[in-house]
């Protein structure tokens, strides 16, 4: 078996409609544009492909994440496993970016401040949350929710978005408040972790659609 058990996979979801105009989205609720469903269909191909199969899945409360997971575990042959959903896993809130395009935001704002809202750790948007703050809401459900049944021995799916996903890996990988700036998830991007008995990583993969 190519993927053993205490294995957890993430996935930031497929392109929205929101992602294609290039929009601010946070807690907004956009669908998938058709590019999208086919990224989703192509990440559940290639996992089966590559051996994957699940005992159970998470994901947030928002459609885009949900829709991803539900095409993939289609994708699977795996439509009834049980998913659990939470806005702890929820994409940042935005504030009053979300809606606006970079462009324009960036004319309200100015290009360094916008940078320093999208990438920086713990600048805050107006009205929003910084990747600090998601990450306060995420981490505790992660270790209570999830870590704890990769602990157990399973395999566990996780599909959410770019900057919840963004502090999870912050995490996982250790990576310090300066350098999270740098990291990034691509629509559909997939990221596969062994942990041991401790939840430390012992091998990270990435799948590629």
């Amino acid at each position: 078996m190519p993927f053993p058990d205490r294995t957890l996979v993430i996935v930031r979801h497929g392109q929205s409609l929101d992602n294609e105009r290039d929009l601010f989205s946070g807690i907004r609720d956009p669908d998938l544009t058709e590019r999208g469903v086919g990224e989703a269909r192509s990440c559940g191909r290639r996992m089966k492909e590559v051996g994957l199969s699940f005992d159970i899945a998470f994901t947030s409360e928002l459609t885009r994440a949900r829709r991803t997971l539900s095409l993939i575990l289609s994708e699977l042959g795996q439509p009834d496993l049980a998913v659990h959903r939470s806005a702890a896993l929820n994409e940042r809130d935005y504030g009053e970016l979300a809606g606006l395009n970079k462009r324009e935001s960036q004319e309200r704002w100015g290009v360094a401040q916008v940078r320093a809202w999208r990438k920086s750790y713990d600048a805050v948007p107006p009205g929003g949350e910084s990747l600090a703050m998601t990450a306060d809401r995420l981490l505790p459900y992660y270790r209570d929710e999830i870590e704890s049944r990769v602990l157990a021995g399973q395999r566990v799916l996780l599909v959410a978005h770019g900057n919840s996903l963004r502090a999870l890996i912050m995490h996982l990988d250790g990576i310090s408040a300066d350098a999270v700036a740098d990291v990034h998830l691509a629509t559909a991007q997939t990221l596969a972790y062994r942990l041991d008995e401790r939840g430390r990583v012992v091998e990270k993969r990435a799948i590629s659609a």
